[in-house]
């Protein structure tokens, strides 16, 4: 809290003017980063799995690229949280594991798609493009369109019916 007062130009004490406790401010953080999330996922329902599976990894590359610290915490921080606080951003990040896994299902459906387990194929790209985050810097030897199209053609193979 002193940090966070520090960065704001407050005493620590007056943070508590905004939040009860530490507990109060990391739920709410990680609430927040999830709500936006999910009110930003891209509506696909009309198009074929591919272009919607496609449209999500750039969508989470691009909207947690853009928000570095906000996934820091709301990935990295669940240790901290009470086990009421816990339950609800898990039920959070639960809607867009499923929204993720809906695409999947319906591309193994469709015959596009190649799955063997369609929630642990959600759960390991989930975890593969946060993970860009941990590495990539703008200026660096490739873009973020050419890492998303790195990425895109990594998902699609790993899923690819033909593949």
């Amino acid at each position: 809290m002193r940090a966070i007062a520090a960065e704001v130009g407050v005493q620590a004490g007056a943070l508590y003017n905004y939040t009860p406790d530490k507990q109060s401010l990391l739920f709410d953080l990680m609430q927040s980063h999830l709500t936006e999330l999910l009110a930003a996922v891209p509506d696909t329902r009309d198009a074929e799995p591919r272009t919607r599976l496609r449209k999500l990894v750039e969508f989470h590359i691009r909207f947690h690229d853009a928000r570095r610290e906000a996934v820091f915490i709301a990935y990295m921080e669940l240790r901290n949280l009470t086990d009421v606080n816990f339950a609800r951003i898990e039920e959070l990040r639960r809607r867009y594991e499923d929204h993720l896994e809906q695409i999947l299902r319906d591309g193994v459906a469709s015959g596009d798609f190649r799955v063997q387990d369609t929630k642990i194929a959600t759960l390991a790209i989930i975890a593969m493009l946060t993970g860009v985050n941990t590495w990539f810097r703008a200026g660096g030897r490739l873009s973020l369109d050419e890492i998303t199209g790195q990425y895109w053609d990594l998902v699609r193979n790993g899923v690819a019916a033909d593949g």
